[in-house]
């Protein structure tokens, strides 16, 4: 069996303003290309700037086509629903389309599942057999590694811990950037800036979204046990403004040998989008690094 460096695939990263296409090889990112996504364009339009972005870097050598989209994936039959950002694509049947072009296999999934995936071929989570990749940017998601394969669910919706019940809305709305407008009214960004500058108050706030984000990280242990929990996206970066009280909040569990043996780790690979759509293909056959 070959492992995956020696297979050349592309990831692609589809937003609701950007396309990100990248060919893959060796564990790392060798070419890419950008597209806009065209704004109000139909779902040919935007079609046809996906393929602009996967031509740029598509060889003969490529073996797969992986995509991650921030939406609901029928992962069996490749159909995209109600991408957010953009309006026209409603129900895409993307993989038949994506296949038919360029003959080879495509995989499809959410970027939560492609965030996970990718910290599992590429990045920490090469060396662990069970982990969760929570994103916490704008929103929060997570995807799930168990017994060295992505966990999708029945319905491509495990993982979305960011929507489970927490206080009087959902964790999401306080272990997200949208805590620092829905609690605080304030802008994540300046508060991140301020607490960087030294400000107590502003460094208070991530203290207290710490908290709520350690109590999310014990629905997640309880739910599913991991070894390893990888925290990425925007307000990650910000991590040891609120290291401190979200392991407080861990240590509540109420197993202390859970805790002892959790390891908590922060997405280094700012290719990690790319790179774990690219993992979507390596998840699909089998290759372990």
């Amino acid at each position: 069996m070959r492992s995956n460096g020696d297979i050349e695939v592309i990831g692609v990263d589809v937003g609701g303003t950007k396309i990100l296409a990248g060919r893959v090889y060796g564990g790392r990112m060798t070419a890419n290309h950008k597209t806009l996504v065209p704004g109000g364009g139909s779902e040919n339009d935007v079609v046809r700037a996906l393929f602009e972005a996967i031509d740029k870097v598509f060889d003969k050598d490529i073996s797969g086509i992986g995509v991650g989209v921030p939406s609901v994936v029928d992962i069996k039959t490749g159909i995209v629903y109600d991408v957010q950002n953009i309006p026209s694509w409603k129900k895409v049947y993307l993989k038949d389309i994506l296949e038919h072009r360029y003959g080879i296999p495509v995989y499809i999934n959410n970027d939560a599942n492609c965030f996970a995936a990718g910290e599992k071929y590429f990045g920490e989570g090469q060396n662990h057999e069970n982990f969760a990749a929570v994103i916490i940017g704008t929103g929060m998601a997570a995807g799930m590694i168990i017994h060295n394969k992505l966990y999708n669910g029945s319905n491509c919706g495990a993982g979305e811990f960011g929507t489970m019940p927490y206080l009087e809305h959902n964790f999401e709305y306080y272990c997200s950037g949208q805590f620092f407008k829905n609690v605080h009214q304030m802008d994540g960004a300046t508060v991140f800036r301020q607490a960087a500058d030294g400000n107590p108050d502003a460094i208070a706030l991530f203290e207290e979204l710490g908290g709520h984000l350690g109590n999310a990280i014990n629905a997640i242990l309880y739910a599913i046990d991991p070894e390893v929990i990888i925290l990425g996206g925007s307000v990650s970066k910000a991590y040891t403004f609120f290291k401190t009280s979200m392991w407080e909040s861990i240590r509540k569990l109420a197993y202390s040998t859970v805790v002892n043996n959790l390891t908590i780790k922060l997405s280094s690979n700012p290719d990690i989008a790319v790179l774990g759509a690219a993992g979507l293909f390596f998840d699909a056959i089998g290759e372990i690094k």
